[in-house]
């Protein structure tokens, strides 16, 4: 329905408030998994074997794949790869296409990918998923900001936008903790 102002009226549960909360949640949750990767560096360590033929399992992604230094570092630069080649993209898409789906869909093969890493066998079953996370997460981080710019109050957007990315360093943090758990 279109109201006589020729402006498409918003659905009755959005509210800029609900959409700035939604957001939020969701870019913690993405800093959380960056988070839990990253800490693979402090909080991994390969399985080791003492000359004697005591062996101990490694720990975190590291000790799960049997990843050495090198192949640790890969995987957060596939995330890289895949964020860096689908940001512009998603940003020009935005221009022919409503930006609130592109959202949508992004994070869709950022929630297929997030489990795909969850049932990864092998590195490279890993890196790929890894890759794709960062293409799903290219939507979100290219759009949300500016729809947040967009929705919110005047007086409030420094405020809503510094919430929104407080969540950055929040969401690392958190997942610092979790990937050493």
């Amino acid at each position: 329905m279109v109201p006589k102002s020729g402006q498409p009226s918003n659905p009755s549960w959005f509210t800029p408030k609900r959409l700035l909360i939604i957001f939020c949640v969701i870019n913690l949750i993405n800093y959380v998994d960056r988070g839990a990767i990253a800490s693979n560096g402090v909080n991994g360590t390969l399985a080791t074997c003492t000359d004697s033929g005591v062996c101990t399992a490694g720990s975190g992604i590291q000790g799960d794949f049997n990843l050495n230094n090198f192949q640790d570092g890969v995987l957060s630069s596939a995330f890289m790869v895949g964020l860096l080649i689908a940001s512009p993209i998603f940003a020009s898409l935005a221009k022919s296409h409503n930006p609130f789906r592109l959202i949508g869909v992004g994070l869709s093969v950022w929630t297929l990918a997030v489990a795909g890493c969850g049932s990864s066998f092998d590195f490279w079953s890993i890196a790929i998923c890894r890759m794709l996370v960062g293409v799903g997460e290219a939507s979100f981080i290219s759009l949300a900001a500016p729809f947040i710019d967009d929705n919110a109050p005047v007086a409030q957007k420094t405020a809503w936008l510094a919430t929104f990315y407080m969540c950055i360093p929040a969401g690392t943090a958190l997942g610092y903790v979790y990937g050493g758990l």
